[in-house]
């Protein structure tokens, strides 16, 4: 009677043991999951912030063609790059402030990209260039690209976040070292309507 019970008792220790454990595996092999998933979104972010980085040379000598173009909006667009080519894009260590320093210098390429699209406007013989208008073109899908890849990161994050912030979940969570990660963030004043003025 007694071996008996014992061996219920070491049954039961057993089974509860064998169902921790795989609860635990299987908790931990999904927050990997998630993780990886985040992992290669942000890759492809960084893919398309490449793209972007290699046009823009080819861009800046195409236009620089026209001797009476602005040097001061072409050096913006030098520095911009320059800039944003400087900013650590590693995964690893992307919490809030990274990111936040990420939007700042690819908002500030993007916006001197802009003024110099906006300049050529002025240039009738270089908006006619066929090379100007395929990088040009390049570089419009290039913006739609990393909007689009943006948007797919953020979805990767949030259902990694939400997740590994689910009961039991965050504690396992918080033992094997997994943490929240950040979002893109629209930019400040996104939300406002441009003004247009005819």
């Amino acid at each position: 009677m007694k071996n008996r019970r014992l061996y219920v008792t070491l049954g039961v220790i057993a089974l509860v043991v064998i169902l921790i454990f795989s609860g635990a595996k299987n908790t931990y092999n999904s927050m990997v999951k998630y993780d990886e998933g985040v992992n290669v979104a942000w890759s492809q972010v960084v893919t398309d912030y490449q793209r972007r980085m290699d046009l823009i040379p080819n861009l800046v000598n195409t236009v620089k063609g026209y001797a009476d173009f602005e040097q001061e909006t072409l050096i913006g667009v030098i520095e911009a790059r320059s800039n944003a080519s400087k900013v650590n894009l590693n995964v690893d260590n992307l919490d809030e402030n990274s990111l936040r320093m990420i939007e700042q210098t690819q908002a500030a390429l993007s916006s001197a990209l802009s003024r110099l699209l906006v300049t050529v406007e002025r240039y009738p013989d270089l908006k006619a260039n066929t090379n100007f208008r395929d990088l040009q073109a390049q570089l419009e899908g290039t913006e739609n690209r990393i909007a689009n890849a943006r948007r797919k990161f953020n979805e990767a994050t949030q259902e990694y976040n939400f997740y590994i912030r689910q009961f039991p979940k965050n504690i396992y969570a918080s033992i094997f070292g997994f943490r929240t990660k950040p979002y893109f963030e629209a930019a400040e004043g996104a939300e406002k309507v441009p003004e247009v003025q005819f």
